[in-house]
């Protein structure tokens, strides 16, 4: 059976691995779009603490949390994936009893959180923290590399015979698959969903969630923005003009791919891929800005994330880098860092971990999270040939890899093993 798989982030990388396990002849597509999630995202697995209402949000999460062990000993490949644990902190011990309570209910269906426990002291593990603070430890929480398990999945696949193809993609209304070498995208080109925009549209993701889920501070109170063109000069990656609609207008009338089946990966992207066949998709852009740090001298690869009930995260990797980040901001296809950003999370960060103040900044990343309006994320068919995958907003790094074998079992026309109707494409 040949597949396409559009898109060369986490999920579509997942896919290729799975499908091409099966047997499945698999092309990826990967447009390499400036300000794609994966390639942002800090890394963070620990699904126990969110969605409290949303018991289908939460079990996608929980699967694709549950399913690391296993693809890092199938891969055998070291792709920064460490149980470090998770340390719930808050200055008012008052607010951690209502996490505790979710975590006590939700741990017989999920033990691979570990037993919580108290933390009198969580400067003692995360020494740069204020030492004001209280603390509850989830032991099961892990973190994860994502450009490193994106590249471990799509070398097994191609080790198994798939192939990769630069270049953006652009599907036919009868579902043919053409490849484009370069694409511009003036801003007059396409047509966007902003949130807010209709009748209907409602926000994703539901209050009183652990981590930070709504829009908030003064960098998404910025407004929309205009994606500047391309850029150089001051020693960073050239930006790619992607629209504020995402419209992509092409030199070229694409090379064919034959396909079978297609999957459509293309995180933020995969709304304007899929409006061909007649989906109109509410899939926005939720742009999170991210720094990192160094503590020279500081082994911090064994550092807990840390999960503040209101504001940013922190997490330790190899190398004495720490992790600060995220703006929660909707200004559409505007993949860039700001200074009202970079205030934000230094700020934030800072609050929660003082200690932090004479580390080096190194380095300042930004995704655009795909937001799936109607809720939740979006794996399902929306035709007897493509079969879409994305939405999963602050949680790909979670339900990335899951979300990638879910749509592989679709594609290959085979029962899922988890009920995929609360994901499905809204009619």
């Amino acid at each position: 059976m040949r597949v396409v798989v559009i898109g060369g982030g986490i999920v579509g990388a997942a896919a290729a691995y799975y499908l091409t396990g099966r047997g499945a002849s698999v092309t990826v597509v990967d447009g390499g779009y400036q300000g794609e999630a994966t390639q942002a995202g800090a890394g963070i697995v620990c699904p126990w603490v969110d969605h409290p209402e949303d018991d289908d949000w939460y079990r996608l999460n929980r699967e694709g949390a549950r399913a690391y062990p296993g693809l890092v000993e199938e891969l055998g490949e070291d792709f920064g994936y460490a149980k470090v644990g998770a340390l719930l902190v808050s200055e008012d011990p008052a607010e951690l009893e209502p996490v505790r309570s979710l975590l006590q209910r939700r741990y017989a269906d999920a033990p691979e959180m570990g037993e919580v426990v108290d933390v009198a002291a969580p400067a003692e593990l995360f020494p740069p923290l204020s030492d004001t603070l209280s603390a509850l430890l989830v032991p099961g929480a892990a973190r994860v590399d994502g450009r490193s398990v994106r590249g471990a999945l799509l070398n097994a696949a191609v080790a198994r015979g798939a192939r990769i193809h630069a270049g953006a993609a652009t599907l036919t209304p009868d579902g043919e698959v053409r490849v484009h070498a370069a694409a511009g995208t003036p801003a007059e080109a396409g047509r966007t969903w902003t949130p807010g925009g209709g009748p209907g549209q409602a926000r994703s993701e539901e209050t009183g969630s652990w981590r930070q889920a709504a829009p908030r501070g003064p960098a998404a109170a910025q407004g929309p923005e205009a994606t500047p063109g391309p850029q150089s000069g001051n020693g960073s990656e050239a930006v790619r003009p992607v629209a504020a609609g995402a419209g992509r207008v092409f030199a070229d009338e694409g090379v064919p791919v034959e396909a079978d089946a297609v999957i459509v990966a293309g995180g933020a992207w995969t709304g304007e891929v899929c409006r061909p066949l007649g989906a109109e998709l509410p899939v926005f852009p939720r742009r999170g800005q991210i720094l990192h740090a160094t503590l020279e001298g500081v082994d911090t690869a064994w550092w807990p994330i840390v999960l503040p009930s209101d504001g940013p995260y922190l997490l330790g990797f190899p190398g004495s880098r720490v992790v600060i980040g995220a703006t929660v901001e909707d200004v559409g296809f505007a993949p860039r860092v700001t200074m009202g950003g970079l205030e934000e999370v230094l700020q934030a960060g800072l609050r929660v971990a003082p200690g932090l103040a004479g580390a080096t900044m190194a380095e300042t990343r930004v995704g655009l999270r795909p937001v799936y309006a109607p809720g939740r994320a979006l794996i399902g068919p929306l035709n007897s040939r493509v079969v879409v995958a994305t939405g999963l907003s602050a949680y790909g790094l979670t339900a990335g890899p899951y979300a990638g074998r879910l749509a592989a079992a679709l594609a290959l026309g085979e029962t899922p093993p988890i009920d995929l109707t609360p994901y499905a494409p809204c009619p």
